[in-house]
């Protein structure tokens, strides 16, 4: 379970993003944020595992780094101000496959998942499937519990379409997605509740049927 201590850490340091700063709350950072997180994440795997059984990760394989990669980057900040973890079968290492999304900071919890990482080979088959049948793809992203738990289906979009597309999309503009993903942004004080990791099931649990069509869509 997580404490208010938690979201005054990440805030801090929102404040304090240096070296210098963190190396001396090193000690308070473990107690405080990355413990009581993988903690969290374990939960929540345990309760994936009822309706993703192929999950067989562990928190290390799902959680991200807090130390940005700044090699290429303008922001020279040495770390990442929120913590997140990414569930699919092989965890970070798969972020290709279709799966779930969990991000924490002061001011903001995100909950999510679909399909963000899509190369051309599996983009096309996706869009293939949609336009095969867009009234399933359409009957998943209008579903009543998806929709009021996460809204609507996000992610940049092709101004040029394939022309194997180009028709279809009048049809169903989602075919100009290049990602497929959703994400509902929640007050971040849920994450104290001593349910949450139930309350973060249960939204992935309303993603399922909409992962395993992506899912089934990019291996055909």
């Amino acid at each position: 379970m997580l404490n208010p201590e938690f979201l005054q850490f990440l805030y801090e340091l929102s404040q304090n993003n240096n070296r210098d700063w963190f190396e001396k709350q090193k000690k308070r950072y473990v107690a405080t944020v990355k413990t009581p997180f993988e903690g969290l994440v374990g939960e929540i795997i345990e309760r994936l595992r009822k309706f993703e059984p192929e999950f067989q990760i562990q928190p290390k394989d799902c959680i991200h780094r807090i130390y940005r990669d700044t090699r290429f980057s303008a922001d020279k900040t040495p770390y990442k101000t929120h913590v997140s973890a990414v569930f699919t079968q092989k965890g970070r290492k798969t972020m290709e496959q279709p799966g779930y999304y969990l991000h924490l900071e002061f001011g903001n919890l995100m909950l999510g998942g679909g399909a963000y990482f899509l190369e051309k080979e599996p983009l096309g088959k996706l869009r293939t499937v949609i336009s095969q049948d867009p009234e399933a793809f359409r009957a998943l992203i209008l579903e009543k519990n998806f929709v009021s738990k996460y809204g609507e289906i996000k992610g940049d979009k092709n101004k040029v379409m394939p022309a194997e597309f180009r028709e279809a999309v009048k049809n169903e503009p989602y075919l100009a997605n290049k990602q497929f993903y959703f994400m509902a942004e929640l007050d971040p004080e849920i994450c104290l509740s001593p349910d949450f990791a139930d309350f973060v099931a249960d939204y992935f649990l309303a993603a399922k049927p909409l992962n395993d069509y992506l899912r089934k869509a990019i291996e055909v």
